[in-house]
C-alpha cells in the first residue's frame, strides 16, 4: 500500500495475533514500525521492527521509550476475554479488563498525542469486539470494557479531528488468535463456532489486519470517527 510508505507507526500488542498481523501487512507496504509489548516475539525481527517493552497497565514513563518525533498511526491490540457468568463475575475482573482495554489506550494515546499532531495527518486504530454492541451470554466484563473503548474512541475522533487526528475502531467476531485458544480448543470447535457466521468461518488475524491497515493508510483519510465491525456478518446478518 503506498501510502503507508516510510510512515511511522506504533503497534501496541503487535508480537501475537491481530497486532502481530498488522505488524507484517505494515512492513509490506513499507511503513516505519515501532512495537510495544510486554515481552519480545522470539521470531520478531529487530532488524525491520524497533520493538521496545512497555507495560500499558501501569502508567508510563516518556523518558523510558524511544519514538520518532512525528507518529502517522498507532493500533492498540490488547485485549482479554473473560468469559465468566455474571454472578460470579467479581469487581477486580471487571477492573483488570477495564485497566487493559481502556485504561491501557488511554495512557498510550495521551503519551502519543504530541507526536500524532506533529505528522499533520494521523490515524488511530482500536480494537474492540462484536461483543460490544451484539449481546452475548457471559461477556459483561469484556463487553462492558469494549463498549466504553468505542464511546472514548468517538470522543476522540470529535476532539481531535481539528488536529486532523483521525480515531476509528475496528470491531471483530471470534477470531484465530493466541487469545483465543481456550475457546477454539479444537477444529471440531472452530468449525461449529463458525457456522455461526453468515460467511461460515471463524476470522483469521490477516482479516482484520487488513482493515486496519486500510484505516492507517491515506485511502481512509475521509473516515473518523467509525466502528467498523469484520465479523463475518455476525452482527448484522441473521
Amino acid at each position: 500500500m503506498e501510502s503507508l510508505r516510510d510512515k511511522e507507526i506504533l503497534v501496541v500488542g503487535g508480537t501475537s495475533g491481530i497486532g502481530r498481523a498488522v505488524v507484517g501487512d505494515l512492513l509490506a507496504a513499507d511503513a516505519r514500525v515501532t512495537v510495544w509489548s510486554r515481552q519480545p516475539a522470539p521470531d520478531l525481527d529487530e532488524t525491520a521492527v524497533r520493538w521496545q517493552a512497555a507495560d500499558v497497565t501501569a502508567p508510563l514513563d516518556a523518558n523510558g521509550l524511544d519514538l520518532p518525533d512525528a507518529l502517522h498511526g498507532l493500533v492498540y491490540c490488547p485485549g482479554s476475554i473473560t468469559l465468566t457468568p455474571a454472578g460470579r463475575l467479581t469487581e477486580e475482573q471487571l477492573q483488570t479488563d477495564f485497566n487493559l482495554n481502556v485504561l491501557g489506550a488511554f495512557r498510550v494515546i495521551r503519551l502519543c498525542l504530541p507526536r500524532l499532531q506533529k505528522a499533520e495527518g494521523a490515524g488511530v486504530v482500536l480494537l474492540s469486539t462484536v461483543a460490544a454492541r451484539t449481546g452475548l451470554a457471559f461477556h459483561v466484563s469484556v463487553s462492558t470494557a469494549k463498549a466504553a473503548l468505542e464511546g472514548m474512541a468517538l470522543a476522540l475522533a470529535a476532539e481531535l479531528a481539528p488536529r486532523r487526528i483521525r480515531v476509528n475502531v475496528v470491531a471483530p467476531s471470534i477470531t484465530d488468535t493466541p487469545l483465543a485458544a481456550g475457546i477454539l480448543r479444537s477444529d471440531e470447535k472452530k468449525n461449529e463456532l463458525g457456522q455461526r457466521h453468515p460467511l461460515r468461518r471463524i476470522g483469521a488475524p490477516a482479516d482484520i489486519a487488513a482493515a486496519i491497515t486500510f484505516l492507517l493508510s491515506d485511502a481512509s483519510g475521509w473516515i473518523t470517527g467509525q466502528v467498523l465491525p469484520v465479523d463475518g456478518g455476525y452482527s448484522t446478518i441473521k
